[in-house]
């Protein structure tokens, strides 16, 4: 049985390569994983406001989360932190207080940027905000990607065999960290005395 895996690219743009990554991640990982995009193009800015009665954007964000398995984090960095498209959709999906539909979901983060510090502080941004909200990480392999795009096809191909071979094998990782993770839960060993895990 495969798992279900939503994933978030954290750009926006039309020509974003951190959308070449989540394609080539996708074609390289394992047939266990079953990958579905959560857009976050059309959520309105967040704002406590809305609790009361969510809006339908916010809704479908929060019923995607739900609906997956795991969760993978495909971003660029923007000012040494996280862009705010992403950190938007992360508010939105936890959100209201009480229903946090990231909590207890195996996470993964990568990112590529055309610098050599390849996202890193993005990173560290994001895992303090997934720390929070209770959503386990895979912290091993870091997955800092300088990006070259003759490495790169449209389709999501890997040209480079380096390249390539570093990816599938964070994507084998992921797949069986998320395994581990939903097996902890299923046995109540994930959060069980962490009051954030209940929001």
């Amino acid at each position: 049985m495969a798992h279900r895996i939503g994933y978030f690219v954290g750009s926006l743009s039309s020509t974003s390569i951190n959308r070449t990554l989540a394609n080539a991640l996708i074609k390289l990982a394992p047939d266990t994983l079953e990958f579905t995009e959560i857009p976050i193009d059309g959520l309105p800015l967040y704002s406590q406001d809305y609790d009361a009665d969510y809006p339908p954007e916010g809704r479908a964000l929060k019923e995607a989360i739900d609906a997956s398995d795991g969760i993978l984090f495909v971003s660029p960095e923007y000012n040494r932190s996280i862009p705010g498209p992403l950190k938007n959709a992360i508010d939105w999906g936890s959100r209201p207080w009480g229903t946090n539909s990231f909590a207890r979901k195996p996470t993964g983060i990568i990112g590529a940027s055309p610098g050599g510090i390849g996202t890193a502080v993005m990173q560290s941004s994001m895992r303090s905000v997934l720390s929070f909200l209770d959503a386990p990480q895979l912290n091993a392999p870091e997955a800092y990607i300088n990006f070259d795009p003759d490495a790169y096809g449209e389709d999501g191909e890997v040209k480079d065999e380096r390249t390539a071979g570093f990816l599938r094998h964070y994507m084998d990782e992921y797949a069986a960290f998320v395994q581990r993770v939903l097996d902890a839960n299923a046995q109540g060993h994930i959060g069980d005395d962490d009051p954030e895990s209940r929001k």
